[in-house]
């Protein structure tokens, strides 16, 4: 059953909803989290998310983006060391990296917003939290297992690699992983008042999001896209390398790059989370 989504108070939230996104926005791009594009990517899923999720939903949002950014500028220069010549983008996010990792979560916020149907919205909030999960969940394994003192390893084949490579592994980069997708999991029930119907979200989210990172590690060692420099002979995500060499396919479909790869990171986490909710049988009341 789809509402009048002017009824009631979603246009109002809708309004606050976009000035509290551009207000945050507009502080990442000063730090230098976004970019221009980034900012207005923001602003879209931050929006569409508050005014049609809630405000629950669009503070779990928050606490994606701000956790999110805050690891990737923390020991920046040490990780632009390691293996900025291996990310395809920086710590600087574009409007193709938040519809990556928002996207999915910000269709299933506006899907929320517009039935009335209990069993669809308890549904779509299963799905929300472990999409959010999932990208929370690979953006700090990311971040913080590129300075894990051990080599990471193939997720395939188990043998060392280079930091940053696709498909590389670390113990802290998992245990980086289950913790994101364990917090954002917190954090949403705390948003949502603790409330007892919704016990099970922690739990479910860190399951979900840690498998969708699994999912983004397993897909970055098989599919996707990764070049070769010939001038500096190494494998990266970039088209151009740091040196300004033009790289060459090397493995994978050209056309799944990181961006691809994390959006199916996050469906694999809200599928994850639909399925795990079904075999725990929980059920919310309609009136908790």
């Amino acid at each position: 059953m789809i509402r009048n989504v002017t009824r009631n108070h979603t246009l109002p939230r809708l309004s606050l909803g976009l000035l509290f996104s551009a207000g945050v926005a507009w502080l990442a791009y000063r730090r230098r989290s976004l970019n221009k594009s980034g900012a207005a990517g923001a602003i879209i899923t931050g929006t569409a998310t508050v005014g049609l999720g809630g405000w629950s939903w669009g503070l779990a949002l928050v606490f994606f983006f701000v956790s999110s950014s805050a690891f990737s500028h923390y020991r920046e220069r040490e990780k632009a060391r390691i293996a900025d010549d291996k990310f395809s983008k920086g710590s600087q996010r574009d409007i193709a990296q938040a519809a990556a990792n928002g996207g999915l979560a910000t269709l299933l916020a506006v899907w929320h917003g517009m039935t009335t149907s209990p069993e669809q919205r308890d549904l779509l909030q299963t799905a929300y939290a472990g999409a959010l999960a999932a990208a929370t969940a690979d953006t700090w394994a990311t971040e913080l297992g590129v300075l894990s003192s051990e080599p990471p390893r193939s997720i395939i084949t188990g043998k060392p690699v280079a930091p940053g490579t696709s498909g590389g592994v670390t113990r802290r980069g998992m245990a980086a992983a289950a913790l994101g997708a364990l917090a954002l999991g917190m954090a949403f029930w705390a948003l949502e008042g603790f409330r007892r119907s919704l016990a099970w979200l922690p739990l479910i989210a860190c399951l979900a999001g840690l498998l969708g990172s699994i999912a983004d590690s397993l897909l970055g060692a098989t599919l996707q896209s990764v070049r070769y420099c010939p001038t500096c002979q190494t494998e990266t995500e970039r088209r151009v390398h740091n040196c300004g060499t033009t790289t060459i396919p090397l493995r994978g479909i050209r056309w799944l790059n990181n961006d691809g790869v994390n959006f199916i990171a996050t469906l694999t986490g809200s599928l994850t989370a639909l399925v795990l909710r079904q075999i725990i049988r929980v059920r919310k009341p309609l009136n908790p």
